[in-house]
């Protein structure tokens, strides 16, 4: 079996609002293109300090509860020793230590391998920046 990697890099427009963007789409689309049909790995990386990516279920209060829980967790407000940007920015900086700016999903048939209810998503906080970069590499 010969394997082979093939890499694309996706533009985001995120706003200028926290966001949970779905990027299952995007993935599905590029592996139509590019798996031929083979088992493999896709790789999603953000190359960004402040977004990171999660596999979840959307639409049903999931990404609603991605976005509310780090800021339960690290409240948007100066106690952070990174100070640039909106108040509160530094508290976007440590998300990707809980959402992490990349996950390696499983590729079958040249078919993204989720759950039922899964779905590839960028949780972004930085209302600062709003436009992101996504890697997207399948090896297979």
């Amino acid at each position: 079996m010969s394997e082979r990697t093939a890499s694309r890099v996706i533009r985001v427009g995120t706003g200028r609002r926290e966001r949970v963007y779905d990027l299952t789409g995007s993935c599905a689309g590029f592996l139509a293109e590019v798996a031929d049909g083979r088992d493999g790995l896709l790789n999603v990386f953000v190359p960004h300090a402040t977004a990171g990516v999660a596999v979840l279920e959307v639409g049903a209060g999931s990404d609603e509860d991605l976005l509310a829980t780090p800021a339960e967790l690290l409240p948007a407000d100066d106690r952070r020793r990174h100070r640039h940007g909106s108040p509160g920015h530094g508290r976007d900086h440590v998300l990707p230590a809980l959402v992490p700016a990349h996950a390696t999903l499983p590729v079958t048939g040249g078919v993204l391998a989720l759950g039922t209810w899964q779905s590839v998503t960028m949780a972004d906080t930085n209302v600062d920046n709003p436009e992101r970069t996504v890697r997207l590499t399948f090896l297979g």
